[in-house]
């Protein structure tokens, strides 16, 4: 199996993240943004596991490659776990990670801090032609601050005091936000299944 994965997103920041993630393993990694103007692939899905499942099979086989796709998101306890799955278009269908937050930001403006709980989830699903699809998962525990802070990363990062690092998920270098992250968890998780693949391929 040549060492490489096709990752069902066009979404910059996370195919940054895969590819800071995979380039240990010497995998590279390719996106859709390597294909010109490919459809978006319709998540219709009531989980996250369901929507990452089905953009990987969908462009595995389109493709017939190893195909890793995530869906991941923001679950907010005092919401209900809103935004959840609706998480990249929580304010609109234009996937503003801006107004996202300042929708957010609305909903959460009299929650008490000890009611501001959530955490960041991600479904990994890899799907490889002629093989049952692998799913892993991952989660980051915090809580939804009061204002933007931190420069850096994408989404609800600005707004999500991750507690394990004791500060914004935006101040994190991506180096920092890689060790704790969701995605890294899931990715962790998949690391046994995909050095198996890769050593009796």
């Amino acid at each position: 199996m040549m060492k490489k994965v096709m990752i069902a997103t066009k979404n910059r920041g996370k195919a940054a993240e895969f590819e800071t993630l995979f380039s240990k393993y010497g995998i590279k990694v390719h996106t859709l943004l390597d294909i010109e103007d490919h459809p978006d692939i319709e998540e219709t899905g009531n989980t996250f596991e369901e929507n990452a499942r089905i953009k990987a099979e969908t462009l595995s086989k389109e493709l017939n490659e190893m195909v890793l796709a995530d869906d991941s998101g923001l679950i907010v306890d005092e919401l209900g776990g809103a935004p959840g799955i609706y998480s990249a278009r929580y304010a609109g269908e234009d996937k503003d990670d801006e107004a996202n937050i300042d929708k957010l930001l609305h909903e959460m403006k009299e929650v008490p801090e000890n009611k501001r709980t959530a955490r960041f989830y991600c479904a990994l699903a890899l799907a490889i032609p002629g093989e049952e699809t692998i799913l892993v998962s991952g989660k980051c525990e915090g809580k939804i601050l009061t204002e933007r802070h931190g420069l850096n990363g994408f989404g609800y990062d600005p707004v999500f005091y991750a507690t394990t690092a004791g500060k914004s998920m935006a101040e994190l270098t991506s180096k920092e936000k890689n060790q704790i992250s969701h995605r890294s968890e899931a990715l962790r998780n998949l690391e046994p299944i995909m050095k198996n693949l890769f050593n009796k391929k």
